[in-house]
């Protein structure tokens, strides 16, 4: 007998052959596919993760600190890096091609032969929350993918806080191209009579925020006013830093993700988790530092290698390489940097281009992610590269595990590989396969 091994391929060809490359603006099919399987989103209490950038990082620590409570914790994300196992993790575990499989057999059963198909993010999100009730979770840290009205993670009715990461302009094709137009997408999550977190890094935007949380009679809260951060120690090996905010008073909170940015992140954790804390008498102050210390993210200011140091950073749009270029400088000042990019061409590549020359002055060495129509060509991003002056002459790579090499042949103290997610995860794949 012939044993047929199922894998995540088995599970995108399911997605694919049952979703529509449309996007369609809207929740109609979403809802109608959730009620179909007995709305499972509503099986367990959720926070809401929506923004621009920090999404990820935030989550991970808000989930962390959840498992390490005590809590049936679920942690649904996006995008995925390798395979999408990645963007459900119950108690910080990936579950296994075959339960995914065996929910989405049970999820496009409820698409009928005569209605529109819904988006793969949609089909997706369907599973992932079909999955959360089957594990029994608790709770849920739930990651918007874009925008947050139309999002199909914005169909929650046992959401417990909003949480709002830092807003830039991305994605305008589908969310408008302004600041407010785009912050309008995401505040518009907040719940009525249900608490609500901002970063707001982005300290204009705060009175719009405000605004949003008045109509829905939902309690504001924000970082840059409602909390006080001090002893701020930041390093390659960590940061340290003491919170103070009306429910909690922290001395030394300990992260092992790295980056001036992921003070911002760690920060709006704890104040979403500040605003639940009373519903999880298992979360004591013991607990909040173990989850704390224990959060981990891939592909965010993460350490590859340390001889040579290799940075994999996920920074695809202009506020994250802005972020990205003040972490470095901070963390390795001085040093040598050769920097491996690529992106996607509907981003603001040129801007990107220019902030890391301007602020790290390095070699750079470009490269394209295979088989992806979006991305950029090596030679299209030489020529682009070439209107800067850099420590070397633009090169460009077909194989972005030739440009690391390169980078890392060429005496750089540190080699940063940016641009695009995309990159990330195919690079992990190589490494993970043992071709690097």
């Amino acid at each position: 007998m012939i044993m047929i091994t199922k894998n995540f391929d088995t599970l995108e060809e399911i997605f694919y052959s049952h979703s529509t490359n449309k996007i369609i603006p809207g929740l109609e099919r979403i809802k109608r596919l959730l009620s179909r399987l007995g709305n499972p989103q509503n099986s367990f209490k959720s926070i809401h993760i929506v923004g621009t950038n920090g999404k990820g990082s935030t989550g991970a620590f808000i989930s962390s600190v959840f498992k390490a409570s005590g809590y049936k914790t679920g942690f649904y994300s996006s995008p995925h890096l390798e395979s999408p196992g990645e963007r459900l993790l119950i108690d910080g575990k990936q579950l296994t091609p075959e339960e995914w499989i065996n929910a989405a057999e049970e999820v496009v059963k409820n698409i009928f032969p005569d209605e529109d198909l819904p988006s793969y993010f949609e089909l997706l999100t369907a599973c992932a929350f079909y999955l959360a009730r089957e594990n029994n979770i608790e709770v849920g840290v739930i990651e918007a993918g874009l925008g947050g009205k139309f999002d199909a993670t914005n169909v929650m009715d046992n959401t417990i806080c909003s949480v709002i990461a830092s807003i830039s302009i991305d994605h305008t094709e589908y969310l408008g191209t302004t600041l407010e137009s785009i912050a309008g997408e995401k505040f518009a999550v907040v719940k009525k009579n249900v608490p609500a977190c901002f970063s707001g890094v982005d300290e204009s935007l705060i009175p719009m925020f405000k605004n949003f949380c008045a109509e829905k009679n939902s309690i504001p809260f924000i970082v840059s006013e409602n909390v006080k951060l001090s002893d701020i120690k930041i390093s390659p090996e960590g940061n340290v830093f003491g919170f103070q905010s009306q429910k909690l008073n922290l001395k030394e909170v300990h992260t092992v993700l790295i980056g001036k940015y992921q003070i911002n992140n760690a920060a709006l954790a704890l104040l979403s988790l500040s605003c639940v804390k009373d519903l999880f008498p298992k979360m004591t102050d013991e607990k909040i530092y173990e989850g704390m210390r224990n959060a981990t993210w891939p592909g965010r200011l993460e350490i590859i290698s340390r001889e040579p140091l290799i940075i994999f950073d996920g920074g695809h749009n202009y506020d994250g390489v802005k972020q990205l270029c003040e972490s470095v400088k901070s963390l390795w000042p001085d040093k040598k940097i050769g920097v491996v990019y690529t992106a996607m061409r509907d981003k603001n590549f040129m801007g990107c281009l220019e902030l890391l020359n301007k602020n790290l002055s390095p070699s750079i060495y470009v490269t394209t992610v295979s088989n992806m129509a979006r991305a950029l060509t090596p030679e299209e991003l030489v020529h682009s590269a070439k209107k800067f002056t850099w420590q070397n002459i633009p090169e460009g790579f077909n194989e972005p595990v030739e440009a690391v090499k390169k980078a890392a042949n060429d005496e750089n103290d540190v080699v940063i590989v940016c641009g695009s997610l995309y990159l990330i995860g195919a690079l992990k794949m190589e490494i993970n396969s043992g071709h690097v």
